[in-house]
């Protein structure tokens, strides 16, 4: 708090003054207005009666959700597995608590730093900074709340999961994770669209820019915060208790475990909340994106109100398609599964994901022709056919992925295949060159798409606006996202599928008294045992390899999309693309070395985020030793459990922090150096981001599933290649769902918050204090590499205080006490 004292005591002295940053307006994007959508008519009805049936739709999907959760309340399950997912949700609920506390102590500090810049330098009248401040928390609690409606039916359709499993039939399986997944991704993109159009069609049209600005920014801070806690959380679980597989021969999920209960925790707190919370902001951010690039580069406002209705309208009609394509491809599983005692569960979860991008891109032209066939001609082909570029990756995206990550892929069997002859080792090696190859097809294919993208701009689209790549680049992100519901669909499926293993093996229904009989007389089924866990293994495998599938769309999203909100930097530098153009260019000194210090951003965070899996999972594996009992009890105590967590959520939490306070200062200090290094800048972390996260999540997903695969088709746990592809699984956690995961919020909120930073760092320079510029820059610099220090000093394995006893051992593999005494943050035990 005490930079950002330093900070307004220096604004304090600035003179308000009328327009900010070129030719965004007053006070930048904030300061723009909408056109009046009244003056657009579709078939003879008004816009915003369009807009208003949007509503109507968001609020359908908001009543699936609803209706879902009580469904799954209701499905049958035994006892002793709904005591176990409910133990999972209280821990979860006390996870998100702390976070909510943490969320506002972060969202404190962004809204006064928004006070400062708004009221003191640019000059709002308190009620339009109040605005700013409102809809940023608007945008927060969005992202929260999401995360823990994601949260509470996960936890009711894991326990269902896992008890629809004893009747030994496959297709229920397969419904309940993807309904409840369903169930998130329509209450996410419809509470995420009604709030944008509420802002649209019930506030003053000069509030707009205030509104979605300020929105951006909560979801950004939210999700930012959210998935990089998650990412830290749940790899700290998962690498402690698959490490008790290695030392002391035990199965996956033994209730004796303590770190068990937390990994399934972390299951919901990385792979529920951060993705409920991610996908959110995405879905907000691109939107904010593209009504911010419509209100700067076209300039006739009748265009301009057009193109926002058919935004929104678009977006509402993609929903609804998504809710179809779900419903017939959810009777086509019925017809084709029905009494199956075994299935492909990657099938139905491909078929769904490719009719609705065929359902989605044949909307797009109907409805794209419906509201702007009577405008310029052809632009209405035009921009359907670059936004189908974007929704047709949707679906190619995740094909790529399996090829990389599915327990069929051949990249994955060369894991299994290496790892057989030389261990941890060749594991880890081919993990890495499966990532690798990755980035390459799934880049190219980015590139392929959006340069049809490209292609299709240059036909006329310059007659209507500014930069017209520029916009189809924005369009192919709102591509991505046309899916949404069924993309956050396919991705909360292995979530579920995952604690629904580990709820049948903790609630140890099949050592109940009685079991076989209470079953046969209360349900009316005589249980599976042996088929119900195979099929649990199979279903967990494909949730994983779907899992995988959605973070490239989510980080190509970010990237994509934030080539737009830099198009708003750029327009407000260059006074509307009229000055300045040259240094947008290599012989620009400044620019070209921004685009090399966003490189080393990115591998800083991915290192800081790793180290604090690495040092928390110490700890975590460090407690379960010295505490796992194996001989005379049933179960880990309920309190050791719950330490467990603890140690996850305060290394989660001590790693964010740091992390996120890091970038903040960086993105200052950048943005302060030069305006034009700034850009640089961005698209450098962009681009770098990109790669990173596409690599690491693909080998992630490539280590995941080929333990999978000698788990359930060699049945092979306990042999040493089990232990080498536990390893490799091991590496491969904090890179797929940690280090890979958070790059896309990162990425977002720097480009978001760098919106006022550069806008401020130009108004002062404009004001002729440049010194003062430069000054603070080295300040916010010097701060941010402080953080960047701490990541690793302040967060660097101490020894313990504590000794092993001699019961605790073997414990050959496990980290053993050390010498460094250098841990800032060293932890009870």
């Amino acid at each position: 708090m005490g930079a950002l004292a330093t900070l307004a005591l220096l604004l304090s002295g600035c003179a308000a003054t009328g327009e900010a940053g070129g030719g965004s307006g007053h006070g930048g994007e904030a300061g723009l207005a909408l056109p009046d959508l009244g003056s657009v008519t579709i078939a003879g009805v008004p816009g915003r009666v369009w807009l208003g049936l949007g509503l109507v739709v968001c609020a359908l999907g908001l009543a699936f959700g609803v209706t879902v959760v009580a469904q799954l309340k209701r499905l049958e399950v035994h006892d002793s597995m709904r005591s176990v997912s409910e133990l999972i949700y209280t821990t979860c609920k006390a996870y998100l608590v702390q976070q909510g506390r943490f969320l506002v102590v972060l969202w404190a500090f962004i809204a006064a730093v928004i006070v400062v810049y708004y009221r003191v330098l640019v000059g709002f009248d308190w009620g339009r900074v109040a605005v700013v401040i409102a809809f940023s928390l608007v945008g927060m609690a969005g992202s929260y709340s999401v995360a823990w409606f994601g949260i509470r039916v996960n936890t009711y359709a894991n326990s269902r999961t896992a008890f629809a499993s004893l009747r030994g039939k496959a297709l229920p399986l397969h419904r309940i994770p993807l309904r409840s997944g369903m169930a998130i991704g329509m209450v996410l993109i419809s509470l995420e669209l009604a709030i944008m159009l509420v802002i649209l069609l019930f506030l003053p049209g000069d509030l707009a820019g205030a509104c979605f600005i300020g929105f951006a920014v909560g979801e950004s801070l939210g999700a930012a915060a959210l998935r990089i806690a998650g990412g830290i959380f749940t790899k700290i679980a998962d690498i402690g208790s698959d490490l008790m597989k290695i030392a002391f021969k035990i199965k996956e999920d033994d209730a004796r475990n303590p770190g068990v209960i937390a990994d399934c925790t972390g299951d919901n707190a990385g792979d529920s909340v951060g993705p409920s919370a991610d996908g959110f902001e995405t879905y907000g951010v691109t939107g904010v994106a593209l009504v911010t690039f419509v209100l700067l580069g076209v300039p006739d406002p009748g265009v301009q109100a057009a193109l926002l209705v058919w935004i929104f309208v678009v977006r509402t009609v993609m929903i609804a398609a998504s809710g179809i394509s779900y419903t017939v491809n959810d009777l086509v599983a019925q017809r084709r599964y029905a009494g199956a005692e075994g299935m492909d569960f990657e099938k139905p979860l491909t078929s769904l994901v490719w009719l609705t991008s065929a359902v989605c891109i044949v909307s797009t032209y109907a409805t794209t022709w419906l509201v702007l066939a009577d405008g310029t001609p052809g632009l209405w082909w035009k921009l359907a056919t670059i936004i189908s570029c974007g929704t047709l990756a949707g679906a190619l995206i995740p094909e790529l992925v399996k090829v990389f990550t599915s327990t069929g892929s051949r990249h994955t069997r060369e894991v299994v295949a290496s790892s057989k002859e030389g261990g941890p080792s060749l594991n880890i090696l081919s993990g890495l060159v499966a990532g690798n190859f990755s980035a390459y097809w799934l880049g190219m294919t980015i590139v392929a798409l959006m340069g049809g993208a490209y292609l299709v701009s240059e036909l006329g689209l310059d007659e209507v606006m500014h930069a017209p790549a520029v916009f189809a680049f924005g369009l192919v992100a709102f591509g991505f996202l046309g899916m949404g519901p069924v993309t956050i669909a396919v991705d909360s499926y292995g979530p579920v599928t995952d604690n629904a293993q580990s709820v049948y093996e903790l609630s140890g229904v099949e050592d109940v008294d009685g079991i076989d009989e209470d079953l046969r007389a209360s349900h009316g089924f005589v249980p599976a045992w042996e088929r119900a866990k195979q099929m649990l293994e199979e279903n967990d495998g494909a949730g994983n390899t779907f899992k995988a599938t959605a973070k490239p769309v989510l980080i190509g999203t970010a990237v994509v999309g934030a080539t737009t909100m830099i198009f708003s930097i750029i327009m407000g530098l260059t006074d509307g693309l009229t000055t300045g153009l040259e240094n947008l260019s290599l012989l620009h000194p400044p620019f070209l070395l921004g685009l090399v210090a966003g490189g080393s951003v990115i591998y800083w965070f991915t290192g800081a985020s790793i180290q604090a899996v690495t040092t928390g999972a110490y700890r975590a594996v460090e407690f379960i030793r010295t505490h796992i009992r194996l001989d005379g009890s049933e179960k880990a105590s309920e309190e050791d459990s719950r330490r467990v967590v603890e140690i996850c959520t305060q290394y989660a939490q001590r790693g964010m922090l740091t992390m996120f306070l890091g970038v903040f200062f960086a993105t200052l200090a950048f943005a302060f150096v030069e305006p034009y290094f700034f850009v640089g800048y961005l698209i450098s972390i962009a681009l770098f981001g990109l790669y990173q996260a596409i690599f690491m999540a693909n080998a992630g997903g490539a280590w995941d599933n080929a333990k999978k695969i000698v788990e359930t088709e060699l049945h092979a746990n306990g042999t040493p290649l089990h232990d080498a592809t536990v390893v490799g699984d091991t590496v491969g956690d904090p890179f797929k769902d940690t280090s890979s995961v958070a790059l896309n919020p990162v990425i977002k909120f720097t480009t978001l918050f760098g919106l006022l930073a550069v806008d401020l760092a130009v108004q002062l320079s404009g004001q002729g204090r440049h010194a003062l510029v430069l000054t603070l820059a080295a300040v916010f610099f010097l701060a941010s590499t402080y953080f960047v220090h701490r990541s690793f000093y302040g967060m660097r394995i101490q020894a313990s205080t504590e000794t092993p006893t001699p019961d605790d051992e073997p414990a050959e593999l496990l980290p053993q006490p050390g010498t460094p005494a250098d841990d800032a943050v060293p932890t009870r035990v």
